[in-house]
Formats: structure tokens, sequence, C-alpha cells
């Protein structure tokens, strides 16, 4: 059997903090919370989740992976300013201004996008 993703794991000084931040954003909950570990997913079976991890470090560049995250179309705008008023702020990494996408980061500065719906093929 091949390996399968189990976690994404971000590293962060307040995990407790970073790991509410991206339960709120995802409409998630906090899976296990240990004292280097806390783990986020929409439940306990799910195939995948996020993990957070302690460092002592501060980032400096912009992330080499980064998530991707979409809503309808119509919420889109609604969905950019309600992960803003969660602590996220808009940043530049570059864009031109007419992508089809929104940069932001989250509290830590960890850069992720809200893109265009995906569309779905019909026939």
């Amino acid at each position: 059997m091949p390996v399968s993703l189990h976690h994404i794991v971000i590293d962060a000084h307040d995990l407790p903090a970073l790991a509410r931040f991206w339960a709120e954003v995802l409409g998630w909950r906090i899976l296990s919370e240990r004292e280097r570990e806390v783990v986020v997913g929409p439940d306990v079976t799910a195939p995948v989740g996020l993990c957070f991890m302690p460092v002592t470090d501060r980032k400096v560049v912009k992330n080499r992976l980064h998530l991707d995250l979409t809503s309808g179309a119509e919420e889109r705008a609604d969905e950019i300013e309600r992960i803003l008023a969660l602590g996220a702020r808009r940043v530049d990494v570059g864009q031109s201004g007419e992508e089809s996408w929104t940069v932001l980061a989250d509290p830590e500065g960890n850069e992720f996008c809200i893109v265009r719906p995906k569309r779905t093929l019909v026939g």
C-alpha cells in the first residue's frame, strides 16, 4: 500500500492560538492538544489534519509551501473579510493584481491563498 498524507505540519510560536485560528478559518475543531503538538481537523476520522509544532526561530522568508483555500464564488469576498477579522492580514508576495487569488498570512506570517472556486465539468 502506498503512503498517504496524514498531517500538514505548521511551525508555530503559539501553538494553541494558531491552531484556534486555523480551526476557525476551516470550520474544524481541535482534535488533540499536547505541550508540543496541537492537531486540528474536521473530525478524528478525517484522512488529513493540520498539526502545529513549536519553533523558536522567527519566519523571515516566503513559505515554500502554502495552502490554497476556496469557497463559493458568491461567498469569496465575505470569507476573505471573515478570515481577516480572525487575525489574518493581506500580504504582497509579488502579485500583479490580475490574479484569481488573494494572498493572506495567518497571525504568525504563514502565507495562504483564497482562490476562485473550481469549475465543475458537465457532461
